[in-house]
């Protein structure tokens, strides 16, 4: 890993005769060498072994955008925003920019929604950006700014995020009052259009109260916001909901809610799912139709961790919604990792044949025969990896992993994911997914846990808890290629070949 750091990324250049490429990751980048051929230059931005999700660009990365014909993005928010935002603002406005996710279902991929399976107590309470804001003529470089402009109540209001190994990020904060000369820079949320983060709240004092946001348009960096409208939030913090005086109010107390700001129609409400799914019961409520509820069980212990002091005094005692997920963790409504399933990556090759036919007509046949060849491989790995996994006893094909990346692959074939450490590979296990995840390993039988080679470093709690439960840790490919999988067919036909070295008879 630390060699693969230092090798210096190719570098695209105009004037070869060949058409200028940027992908955002390794994997679309053998993609689009399989169907470019020798008629394009293809360098991605995150480089092999590293993570999309939190990879953050570099001048050379910026310099390559700059001179490319044509530009590829999973997205569905699988890539850091930094990225696409280098992508967007680097481009030429005559390149093609191309979402394959959101472009590839036109060409019959199979999308499977996100869902965060959730049981909780208490309410999980985030922010929401909904929407795409084209009437303001927004992309996906805009940035949605959710202000915290006041905060009434008994008690001091925070809104946090925890991070990676504790570190945390303060989004509002009540003790030392909304400075508007300054824009509320330091009580402000920044979101992508049509995405939503988790946050952790914390109450001082119980009683009533009513914090009032506001959500601004940022449409590019030299934009002047758009104002989308405000809206005031009610908690009842350790009291009555009914103390807050709201007639027949909307009470929430358990579910998953975001505080929305609405980009196509403006203002703020609450988008509310009371089971915590997320994909099919989502409910609009006007803010002020709304009590959050946060009880007095919700009643924990400041921390002795320095990162924790904003809060107060060690051992002080708060009321806090906790954060839904640690770690950073701001994504949308489609799981991005389509590649899982072999057929999709068919859709992706159409869809980038097209797109270089468009871009180059010249080259039209040889990207025909190029793309038609490649699907060929394409079916004959997919029937390689339904063969291979079907010899796997059904009773042994549970998918335990570091992250939850494996949907596709489950469902395209036959696989179940019985558990993961955690459902983003940049957030810190809690102890509460360290005993779910024990409990699943013992409960199911499973055989073998799943680790992804770049995310070796964060993988203790899934090694430490395969060593307690006296089974072995096995390779599998998720989000990024390496030296042991250079290329979309070794990385499809070594997960296939693990699951059934690993879990087979």
């Amino acid at each position: 890993m630390a060699l693969s750091g230092c090798v210096t990324k190719p570098l695209l250049e105009p004037g070869t005769g060949r058409m200028q490429v940027v992908t955002t990751t390794g994997l679309l980048a053998d993609l689009v060498r399989n169907v470019g051929g020798d008629r394009v230059d293809v360098v991605p931005i995150v480089p092999d072994g590293a993570d999309p999700h939190t990879y953050d660009p570099t001048l050379r990365d910026a310099r390559n955008v700059v001179y490319a014909d044509v530009a590829f993005s999973n997205y569905a928010l699988l890539e850091e925003h930094n990225i696409i935002k280098t992508l967007d603002a680097n481009l030429r406005p005559d390149a093609a920019n191309v979402s394959l996710v959101e472009e590839s279902a036109k060409y019959s991929a199979e999308l499977i929604p996100l869902v965060e399976n959730v049981h909780l107590d208490t309410v999980w309470l985030g922010l929401r950006a909904e929407g795409s804001g084209d009437r303001y003529g927004a992309t996906r470089a805009s940035d949605v700014l959710i202000e915290a402009t006041k905060a009434t109540g008994p008690g001091n209001v925070y809104a946090y995020l925890t991070g990676t190994f504790g570190d945390t990020d303060v989004y509002f904060d009540s003790s030392d009052g909304f400075n508007s000369s300054d824009g509320y820079r330091d009580d402000t949320a920044t979101l992508p259009a049509d995405a939503h983060t988790h946050l952790s709240w914390a109450f001082t004092r119980p009683g009533i109260y009513r914090v009032a946001l506001r959500a601004r348009l940022r449409v590019s960096a030299t934009a002047r916001p758009v104002d989308l409208g405000e809206a005031v939030y009610t908690f009842a913090v350790g009291v009555n909901p009914d103390e807050a005086g709201i007639p027949d109010p909307v009470v929430l107390d358990q579910g998953h809610a975001d505080l929305t700001a609405d980009l196509d129609g403006g203002g703020m409400d609450v988008l509310y799912d009371p089971t915590g799914g997320g994909e099919y019961t989502q409910r609009h409520y006007p803010s002020d139709r709304v009590v959050i509820d946060v009880p007095n069980k919700a009643i924990e212990e400041i921390p002795g961790d320095r990162q924790f002091r904003f809060l107060g005094h060690p051992g002080d005692q708060v009321y806090q919604l906790a954060q839904a997920v640690l770690g950073k963790h701001v994504h949308g409504e489609i799981d991005p990792h389509l590649w899982q399933n072999v057929r999709n990556v068919q859709a992706y090759v159409k869809l980038i044949r097209d797109t270089l036919i468009a871009r180059d007509p010249a080259g039209a046949a040889a990207y025909r025969a190029n793309a038609t060849a490649y699907l060929a491989q394409l079916d004959q790995l997919d029937r390689h990896v339904r063969a291979t996994i079907a010899k796997i006893p059904k009773a042994n094909r549970y998918l335990v992993t570091t992250h939850d990346a494996f949907a596709y692959l489950a469902q395209a074939y036959g696989i179940s994911v019985a558990g993961f450490v955690t459902p983003n590979p940049a957030t810190e296990p809690s102890l509460a997914d360290r005993r779910r995840l024990t409990d699943t390993i013992h409960n199911l039988h499973v055989k073998a846990v799943f680790l992804e080679p770049n995310l070796r470093a964060r993988s203790s709690e899934l090694t430490q808890v395969a060593d307690e439960q006296h089974i072995q840790v096995c390779p599998i490919y998720g989000d990024t290629l390496d030296s042991g999988a250079p290329s979309y067919l070794d990385m499809m036909r070594f997960n296939a070949d693990t699951l059934l070295r690993c879990l087979g008879p």
